[in-house]
């Protein structure tokens, strides 16, 4: 099983991407329940996600913890899709 990326900074930006680990609150709140394939794929946007923020100010950037609103309506979203 391909290790999470996560760093304990979960700080989201506007577009519910964390600035700590590069995921959208998606691929973070069903991580353990992804194919190997998919990871692979998560972990490919992940590095395409930092190599554009680094190219940012990422101390510009706005974020906010993950709510644990955020995260359950992540989860609700997640399950809809599986089913």
């Amino acid at each position: 099983m391909i290790e999470s990326p996560c760093v304990a900074c979960c700080k989201l930006d506007s577009a519910k991407v964390c600035i700590g680990c590069y995921r959208h609150i998606s691929e973070i709140v069903d991580w353990n329940r992804r194919s190997e394939a998919e990871l692979a794929a998560i972990m490919q946007q992940v590095a395409a996600r930092k190599a554009a923020y680094q190219q940012q100010d990422i101390f510009n950037i706005t974020t906010s913890p993950i709510t644990q609103a955020e995260w359950q309506a992540a989860k609700q979203a997640s399950k809809r899709s599986q089913d």
